[in-house]
């Protein structure tokens, strides 16, 4: 939850992530899973009031100047996520949790579709809302750790003495924060699939904390994460587009499709791993390379940490789908 709502903040997810202030997409789903559940026979003064707190978080107008456009696609659609998610919870009968999220955001992106072609904004100006976006968080960011130099001139002054790469800071981390705006303009799709999907799962499981009215079974631990092995046609086509030449013109497509599938089966491949070693261990991994994040110079051996765990949960994600790992005997240390 802590992760949800602050990671979006950090400069380099702010360049990269569509949805900044997740509480957009956070709300309004908790909105609807206590309406389905005063429906299920819930009280009724919870739906009310998460009602409200949805009407209030949503109804203000744009935090920053020049973000109108943006942040109303945003709020339109987690209230278009929250609807289609609470019609699933109503009429989706004993499907599990992930198989209403995945309903409700085909639903989205296929609501979210035509009305982009009926209405004033086109995919292509959803794209250019989009870059324009990231363009204005950098500049704010840049423009924020340009103000900490300045008030701490003296102090950046004998730390640039003592080592010289950090003069080049304000420099690279421009550069870094323009190249990642770049991917985020192109993989914006699936990004905001991946932010929806989390969103949804975390509304879930909070509304069952609060809530007596069961919606449906209760989420099952990481390790038993799995799903219909017949979505590895998505990973499938998604490299097909990316690998052929002659489909050059949809490799923007196959690079969201990657993404987005590649995503689900590395999270699969957490699942396994922590089927794999003890709880503990795995969060303390996390943990670690978290914390390694904040040091200038311990921050490269995270990133490549991430990426060595990113690229193994992966392979056991997708080798889970014809070895299922986890019908094995478990190793006993």
């Amino acid at each position: 939850m802590v992760a949800f709502l602050l990671v979006p903040a950090i400069p380099q997810m702010r360049a990269l992530l569509p949805v900044e202030q997740t509480l957009l997409l956070l709300v309004p789903a908790i909105a609807a899973c206590a309406l389905v559940g005063w429906w299920a026979g819930g009280r009724s003064y919870l739906a009310i009031a998460w009602v409200a707190i949805a009407i209030l978080a949503t109804a203000g107008s744009a935090p920053a100047p020049g973000q109108a456009a943006f942040y109303n696609l945003t709020r339109g659609w987690g209230l278009l996520l929250a609807g289609a998610f609470g019609l699933i919870c109503l009429f989706g009968g004993k499907r599990p949790l992930f198989s209403r999220a995945l309903i409700a955001l085909a639903l989205t992106l296929v609501l979210g579709l035509g009305m982009s072609l009926a209405g004033p904004l086109s995919p292509s100006g959803v794209t250019s809302t989009v870059s324009h976006e990231l363009a204005r968080r950098n500049t704010e960011s840049m423009g924020m750790l340009n103000t900490f130099i300045a008030k701490n001139a003296d102090d950046w002054k004998q730390w640039s003495t003592k080592m010289p790469e950090v003069a080049q800071l304000p420099t690279e981390t421009q550069k870094q924060l323009d190249g990642i705006a770049v991917w985020g303009a192109k993989l914006f799709p699936a990004l905001l699939a991946l932010e929806s999907l989390a969103a949804l799962a975390l509304a879930w499981a909070l509304y069952h904390r609060l809530a007596r009215a069961r919606l449906g079974a209760p989420m099952r631990p990481l390790r038993d994460f799995r799903f219909n092995d017949q979505l590895v046609w998505g990973l499938i086509v998604g490299l097909t587009i990316v690998l052929l030449p002659n489909l050059a013109s949809l490799h923007v497509v196959g690079g969201n499709l990657l993404l987005f599938f590649g995503a689900l089966y590395a999270v699969r491949g957490f699942g396994v791993l922590s089927w794999l070693l003890t709880p503990r261990r795995l969060a303390v991994t996390f943990a670690i390379g978290f914390a390694m994040l904040w040091w200038p110079v311990l921050n490269a051996f995270a990133v490549l940490l991430f990426l060595l765990l990113g690229v193994a949960a992966l392979a056991l994600g997708l080798g889970d789908t014809w070895a299922d790992w986890r019908h094995r005997p478990r190793p006993t240390n």
